[in-house]
């Protein structure tokens, strides 16, 4: 369904004339989700629905189009820009794949299936205090009484309008831009191309245009998926695995590294892994994966299972307006506070 979808909304010149068809054919549907959205959005705006607003700063890591671009990288980024400048922030994200009522904290060590790829991952790099929830004014509340955090990041959280924002992060694919510009399910816009006007930061990852800001990620090393395995990685021929939007991309970055890969396989994206699933694709030939697809399969790992952890590499420059921001941000909710 990902690949088809992908074929869509990402056209090239050799793409068959039916999918060219298709995204008109689905057109009813696309001025559907455009009116609902159309509507919510005034709801907020009119102030017949209610944003919430929080002591401390909120910002907002999302993009507008469906599928990933870097957004998590980008999340632990900040949380290691925000404690370098003395801060303690927190994370809240709906946890997606995950069924749960309420909300929940994100402990060390827990499972993907209980809290998500995404969460997983983040705890597990970071140890930050994490809720997830659908309803995130709701999970940020839980986070402001269970823990000392003075900055909150809402890892994917830019349509939930609900919460009240501060400072909202684009993050966008450089490669695949909005693709063919169409909402959906025409296109993959959960909103459209105008509101990348009304962000603070547009971070690309990839090529960057003017008013925008490049972000690379960078490689730091193969680590062993299994937590048991004591071994180091020896460069050699690999099965290269992808459970996450874009495959390719992964693929590709294993190439310009100069890594030997024998065969490549995507998954869907946040589609849980099993060790019958993982064989049947590699057999018993060492695997390559992604750190997000490393918190799937911990617990059943080979000792010849690796993945490729990389960090998110932004300019000085954005730091610094970032955290002007964020102290702007401080202050004028220390004033409300005190009343001034």
């Amino acid at each position: 369904m990902q690949a088809f979808a992908n074929k869509l909304w990402y056209p090239d010149k050799d793409a068959h004339p039916l999918f060219r068809l298709l995204k008109y054919l689905l057109l009813p549907l696309t001025l559907l989700f455009w009116l609902v959205s159309l509507i919510r959005r005034s709801l907020f705006k009119s102030g017949l629905k209610q944003s919430h607003s929080l002591p401390v700063p909120v910002i907002i890591v999302g993009n507008i189009t469906v599928g990933g671009s870097g957004k998590t990288p980008t999340v632990i980024y900040l949380i290691d820009l925000l404690r370098k400048h003395g801060l303690k922030p927190g994370v809240i994200s709906r946890g997606y794949g995950v069924k749960f009522d309420g909300v929940k904290r994100v402990e060390p060590q827990m499972p993907a299936a209980e809290v998500g790829d995404e969460p997983a991952m983040i705890v597990a790099r970071t140890g930050v205090p994490m809720v997830i929830g659908a309803d995130r004014v709701m999970a940020a509340k839980k986070l402001l009484t269970g823990s000392q955090v003075d900055v909150i990041i809402s890892d994917d959280g830019l349509q939930h309008y609900r919460l009240g924002r501060d400072i909202e992060l684009l993050i966008l694919d450089g490669a695949r831009r909005f693709g063919n510009g169409m909402l959906l399910p025409s296109g993959p816009l959960r909103e459209g191309c105008w509101r990348a006007q009304s962000v603070d930061f547009i971070l690309v990852n990839g090529q960057a245009r003017d008013d925008e800001f490049q972000m690379e990620l960078l490689p730091q090393g193969i680590f062993p998926v299994s937590p048991s395995c004591k071994h180091t990685y020896v460069p050699t021929p690999v099965v290269a695995v992808a459970g996450i939007a874009n495959p390719q991309r992964f693929f590709n970055s294993l190439d310009e590294q100069g890594h030997s890969v024998i065969k490549t396989h995507g998954f869907e994206d946040h589609q849980p892994f099993t060790l019958d699933a993982l064989m049947q694709v590699a057999g018993e030939h060492p695997i390559l994966m992604t750190e997000k697809d490393a918190v799937k399969c911990r617990d059943f790992a080979k000792d010849n299972w690796w993945y490729l952890a990389v960090d998110a590499k932004l300019p000085t420059r954005f730091d610094a307006d970032l955290m002007d921001k964020v102290h702007g941000t401080m202050k004028k909710k220390q004033g409300k506070s005190d009343g001034v």
